[in-house]
């Protein structure tokens, strides 16, 4: 039954929305529009002398062959990083699941990397596949394959994806794990019963009944990659070598922070900003979507 609230003063709504809406505006609103504002602006270094130059920052964005690498870059990235964190999550929900016992137990271990910042968890795969410190790095190198992924471009990238899909694990895992326990048990026993091994059961039953899940995560995991993974990529390669593994969050870092171009990186900002809103419709749109027997 639906309760409607009615406040008896028009003035509380207001002041209770206040502290988010301040938030809001401070924090992501200004900082959008300055980024906007200066995505049609040309600098000097020393930000002297200022001119307006309309959309010649994205023609010229646009037109870098190198800003079209790093765009592939990106998808790769993306596309590597949502597939191995869903499906390694996926998996080891439906393991979680079971009736084990200590099952409580697995899944607070599961859960615990999400906790970890994603520097902390770069310097961890450091120390894991650094070619001359690490545990494993070093096992691959005496087992006659030629490591270091601060010299191959393809090491490099499949390095920072599994780190940030590894970081990543735990916060699908939450919620394919809540999906699974909210499915009817009898209907997959229904199914059990009429002779449907567990393979089936999985993908014809379990799966669908998970597709409004999968895809929420599906679009949120996308903008993981996009912006939160600035930290891994970082602290482990820094989008090297040769640009192998800078994507477009980290190529933006570099043309404003440290080649001090504001204009251009400000370009870049609202491209990834117009994905990002692309994105949050396409979630809005079919999210609500459900999957009905």
């Amino acid at each position: 039954m639906d309760r409607k609230v009615v406040f008896r003063q028009r003035v509380l709504p207001y002041l209770l929305l206040a502290p988010q809406l301040a938030i809001t505006i401070v924090f992501f609103f200004w900082p959008a529009g300055q980024a906007v504002w200066f995505a049609f602006l040309r600098q000097d270094a020393f930000g002297i002398r200022t001119e307006f130059v309309g959309f010649e920052n994205f023609a010229d964005l646009f037109a870098d062959p190198l800003y079209l690498e790093t765009i592939r870059n990106t998808a790769v990235f993306s596309i590597g990083v949502t597939a191995a964190a869903l499906a390694v999550a996926l998996l080891l929900a439906v393991l979680a699941d079971r009736q084990i016992r200590g099952a409580g137990g697995y899944r607070i271990l599961l859960i615990w990397p999400y906790a970890i910042a994603p520097a902390v968890a770069a310097v961890l795969w450091i120390f894991l596949f650094h070619p001359q410190i690490g545990l494993l790095g070093r096992a691959l190198n005496g087992a006659g394959l030629d490591w270091d992924y601060k010299l191959n471009g393809g090491q490099a990238m499949l390095m920072v994806i599994l780190a940030s899909a590894w970081k990543q694990v735990s916060y699908n895992f939450i919620f394919f794990l809540a999906g699974l326990q909210s499915i009817p048990k009898s209907v997959l026993e229904a199914a059990a019963i009429d002779g449907a091994r567990a393979v089936r059961r999985f993908w014809t039953i379990t799966f669908p009944l998970l597709s409004p899940t999968t895809f929420f995560l599906l679009v949120v995991n996308l903008v993981y990659a996009f912006f939160d993974t600035f930290g891994v990529i970082d602290a482990l390669t820094k989008g090297g070598p040769a640009k192998a593994t800078e994507t477009l969050i980290y190529r933006a870092y570099v043309d404003g922070r440290v080649n001090l171009d504001l204009g251009m990186s400000s370009a870049q900002s609202v491209v990834l900003m117009l994905v990002v809103i692309c994105l949050t419709a396409i979630q809005f749109r079919f999210i609500e979507r459900r999957v009905h027997y």
